[in-house]
């Protein structure tokens, strides 16, 4: 089991202190996190930093962690313009970075990116190809529906060869079933509850034996490996959990609650409280577990509040119990 924790990005205008984020991300790595983790939220009232720059921020302030966003909503994106910050990113960090991708759905302000909203999975599925072109082929060369390359070239390629690992975050069915086929990992999204995401890690299963790789197994090249020293590896699943330690499960409740409202608005984050786990350590011990036991490899521990009071009392109270 791997626990990975959310990289502080709320942030109001000239609120940001480069120190604590830095002893923030530091600590994190000595503690022995696995990783540290970004969201993506470009328009919207919750201040939030840019993920790629808070990546970039904290892959500078560390030497060991790894950084990752979970997920990028890469329909948004130019992707040739995208496969080359991530491989930038790839290599300021030594072969740091995971990337997480999602279509964000069909509730985004389409038209603020200069795109529609018709034919979002093409664009998306699209997207990702012309990534990996860019990543792995000397000269790509794609006639795509969105967009062609013809000789294209791009260095330096990523650190990490292939490329980074790459995942796929989602929650309907369709989703998953994708990051069987394109991807190197599932992330179950914060948003889900632990049973639905049993669910989700049901239909990944089936549709890995579908694909012809066993359900616990995918060939991933390692990041140094050369042509003949690829293997297989487990298919990575993980899901963020919305989490808050404190003695008093009411007051843990309230915070939690008004915190989603905050993050996801009144509409969508007013019902999301039954997805978190809060309350004393050994309670917040006991919602992990089962997290775990839905099939979870990673839990990508999230904070709303006194992210760096939460992060300590996590690895000092919680995930002792889970070792």
């Amino acid at each position: 089991m791997k626990f990975a924790i959310s990289l502080p990005q709320e942030c109001s205008d000239g609120a940001f202190d480069p120190d604590a984020f830095a002893a923030y991300a530091r600590r994190a790595e000595e503690l022995g996190f696995d990783s540290a983790w970004t969201q993506e939220q470009v328009l919207g009232p919750w201040p939030q930093l840019g993920a790629l720059e808070t990546m970039t921020f904290a892959a500078a302030c560390t030497s060991r962690l790894r950084i990752g966003c979970s997920v990028f909503v890469s329909p948004l994106h130019q992707p040739v313009q995208l496969a080359k910050s991530l491989a930038t990113l790839d290599q300021l960090s030594r072969g740091r970075l995971e990337i997480g991708f999602g279509t964000g759905g069909h509730g985004r302000p389409f038209a603020a990116f200069g795109i529609g909203p018709d034919h979002l999975v093409s664009r998306f599925t699209e997207g990702i190809q012309v990534m990996k072109a860019c990543w792995t082929e000397p000269e790509a060369t794609l006639d795509g529906r969105f967009w062609q390359l013809k000789g294209a070239t791009m260095e330096p390629k990523p650190f990490q060869k292939p490329y980074p690992p790459l995942w796929i975050g989602g929650s309907a069915p369709a989703a998953v079933r994708r990051a069987a086929r394109v991807a190197d990992g599932f992330f179950g999204a914060g948003s889900t509850t632990t049973a639905r995401f049993a669910e989700q890690v049901q239909v990944l299963r089936a549709a890995l034996a579908e694909h012809g790789a066993k359900p616990d197994a995918k060939p991933v090249a390692k990041p140094d490996a050369k042509p003949d020293d690829s293997g297989p590896a487990e298919f990575p699943v993980a899901k963020r959990v919305y989490i808050a330690v404190d003695e008093d499960t009411g007051r843990a409740r309230e915070r939690m609650a008004a915190a989603l409202v905050n993050v996801y608005g009144s509409a969508f984050g007013s019902g999301l409280l039954p997805v978190t786990v809060l309350g004393p350590p050994d309670a917040c011990a006991q919602g992990l577990r089962e997290v775990a036991g839905a099939g979870a490899g990673m839990i990508l521990l999230t904070a709303l509040f006194d992210q760096a009071v939460q992060m300590e009392r996590l690895a000092a109270e919680v995930l002792p119990q889970l070792s």
